[in-house]
């Protein structure tokens, strides 16, 4: 893997991983992950650069569509298994974190 596995990463991840074998575009996968296009299209780049995830164009005609194509992404079989193991490894990091009892005496001052 070459790049940071950021909150951001694994919400796209989450996105991708809720329908491994589906095609998700831009969009869909912004409202989604709740991320800016701005934020989003960076790490769709680094995942496809880093063979996680396969994208391709539609085949449309944007004119009879009333609608610009769309660019399809989804996990590549690889991406599966790694994203797969990247979410437990998050989920594994978010459950071992030490919880904060309340200190006495701090609750009301």
């Amino acid at each position: 893997m070459g790049f940071r596995m950021t909150l951001q990463t694994i919400a796209v991840l989450r996105v991708l991983q809720d329908h491994p074998h589906g095609e998700h575009y831009g969009l869909e996968i912004s409202r989604a992950a709740e991320l800016p296009s701005g934020s989003l299209y960076p790490i769709l780049a680094r995942l496809e650069r880093d063979g996680w995830v396969t994208s391709e164009w539609e085949e449309l005609d944007e004119h009879e569509a009333g609608r610009r194509r769309r660019r399809y992404y989804r996990l590549s079989p690889d991406g599966i298994v790694w994203a797969q193991q990247a979410l437990g490894a998050a989920l594994k990091r978010v459950s071992s974190r030490p919880t904060q009892a309340p200190r006495p005496g701090l609750a009301g001052a």
